[in-house]
Order: structure tokens, then C-alpha cells, then sequence
């Protein structure tokens, strides 16, 4: 881990990512890729210090209220935010302005600041965005083996059900041989269904490889799959999407059980839904 002074804090779009690398571990992780140029070892964590400051900095200067996206490359509840308490801080100034939040997050550590995200919900909009995988406790702690299984997860998208902050699922990746079965997927809906989910982005079943993140991935194969790497080599080459060979049967199960659920399923519409910054006579109606 080491600290930087960033020059700012958040995106043309209002994202912001408080640390660079990762130490989740997931055997898959795009963001390992070489295309982001990181220039340090992945676990080795960047963390932008100055942050908090920066945000309040953008969000006075700011003309009008909007939602402030955390999570998309960088996860804000990694094991260095325990001590840190970076994302709590931006967290506390989100809600001292008045802003909304959409936060991705693998992690149950999200829970420690459910009081700020109910506050935030209350006056604005708060949106808890987790990603599952796989049903499978077992795999998913090979897949995801440094933060809290898929089960756990379920169980912070319930506790989120019943204080009335939203929650959206990225149901991804679904690694070809691996996690992309029916019982998988209706295991996972299953999970998102009772869990009372406002939307489930999937971009389709299969998963993304590029280079950076192949070596690591492959490497993962090799360690707990074994013959499955060449088993990618042949069916994928060096290919970026790599579909599974049960797509189309899984993606007509996802539409048509979402549909039935009148769950989210579009990525687009989910996207709409993360960055529309609710107006007062919206939000008073919700009391």
C-alpha cells in the first residue's frame, strides 16, 4: 500500500475511484488488464489520500445535485478501507451536501456504513450495487477467494431490503466451463429475486480477457483447474470475448426470469436508473 496526493477526485461522468489495485484476489479481475497502464503492483494498493478533500472541493463548486458513482474499477471497501476509512469519509460528505451515491462493492464491509447510506437514501438516492458470480460456495472462494462469498453477499443485499436502500446485481463474469450452467444462474436469480433487486446488469454469458488479465487468470486455471487453460486456448486463442458455448440458453432463461420478476435486465435502462438523481417532489413521496 502506498499514499498519493490525487490532482482530483471525480470523472466528466461523477465517478470516482479512491484507491487503484485490488486485493480481493478474483482470478478474473479485467481491471488487472495492461490497457489501464497501472504502474504498480496490483495488490500493491494506491491510495489517493486526498480524496475526501478533493470531493468537497468538486461537490461545492458544483451547479446541481447528482449521483456520485463509486466502485467501477477499483473496489471502495477493500481490506485497507477498514483502518482508512477513506470511502466512510467521501461517504460523510455525500450526505452532508446533499448528493446521491451509487456504490459497487464485493464486500460485507459496506455494512459498517449503512447508517450514512440510509441517511443519503432518505434525502437523495442511494444505490448498493454487488456483484455475484457464482451460487457455489466452494468454487466462489477459489474465484473470489479474499472477500466474503456470494451467500454473504445475499445476506447484504437483505439487510439493505429492509431498510429501503436499492440494490443492483452485476451478474458477471460467467467464465465458460467453469460457473455457466442453469442450476448456477437460477441459483443467483434465486438470490437476487428474494432479495427484492431493482435491476441485474449482465453485458451476456461469458467473460473478457485481455492481456495483463490472461496471465493472471490462466495462471489461477493451472492452480485449481487443471487442463482448463488449454481448454480456453483452443476454443478462444487470444479472442477478448470469450461467450459461453450454453449463452443463448442461459441469456433466454435471465430475460425471461427477470421479466417475470419485473426486475431491471436492460444495462442501459439499469444505467439510467444509477445515474437519475431523484427531484424533491420525487423523494418526498417516498414518505
Amino acid at each position: 500500500m502506498h499514499f498519493v496526493d490525487a490532482k482530483s477526485i471525480l470523472s466528466a461522468k461523477n465517478g470516482m475511484n479512491i484507491y487503484r489495485g485490488c486485493t480481493h484476489g478474483c482470478i478474473y479481475c479485467d481491471a488487472r488488464s495492461d490497457c489501464y497502464n497501472m504502474r504498480h503492483d496490483f495488490e500493491d494498493i494506491e491510495v489517493k489520500q486526498n480524496a475526501p478533500v478533493l470531493l468537497e472541493k468538486a461537490l461545492v463548486s458544483k451547479r446541481s445535485l447528482c449521483m456520485i458513482g463509486t466502485g467501477s474499477m477499483s473496489d471502495p471497501y477493500m481490506h485497507c478501507e477498514e483502518k482508512l476509512c477513506l470511502t466512510r469519509r467521501c461517504l460523510e460528505i455525500i450526505d452532508k451536501y446533499g448528493f446521491g451515491v451509487a456504490v459497487q462493492t464485493k464486500s460485507d464491509l459496506i455494512l459498517r456504513d449503512k447508517d450514512l447510506l440510509i441517511s443519503i437514501n432518505q434525502k437523495a438516492k442511494a444505490v448498493v450495487q454487488l456483484t455475484l458470480t457464482t451460487y457455489d460456495e466452494q468454487l466462489c472462494r477459489i474465484l473470489e477467494p479474499n472477500v466474503c462469498t456470494t451467500k454473504q453477499r445475499y445476506e447484504v443485499l437483505k439487510q439493505f431490503q429492509s431498510v429501503g436502500v436499492p440494490t443492483v446485481v452485476w451478474l458477471s463474469p460467467v467464465l465458460p466451463y467453469i460457473n455457466d450452467t442453469e442450476e448456477n444462474l437460477r441459483g443467483i436469480l434465486s438470490y437476487c429475486f428474494d432479495a427484492g433487486v431493482k435491476g441485474i446488469v449482465n453485458f451476456g454469458m461469458g467473460t473478457t480477457i485481455r492481456d495483463g488479465d490472461r496471465e493472471y487468470f490462466y495462471s489461477a486455471l493451472d492452480k485449481h483447474f487443471p487442463g482448463m487453460k488449454q481448454r480456453y486456448i483452443r476454443k478462444y486463442g487470444n479472442a477478448y470475448e470469450c461467450p459461453s458455448e450454453n449463452s443463448k440458453k442461459l441469456y433466454r432463461i435471465f430475460i425471461e426470469e427477470c421479466k417475470k420478476h419485473n426486475i431491471m435486465s436492460n444495462p442501459d435502462e439499469i444505467f439510467s436508473y444509477l445515474s437519475e438523481f431523484p427531484d424533491n417532489n420525487e423523494q418526498m413521496m417516498l414518505f
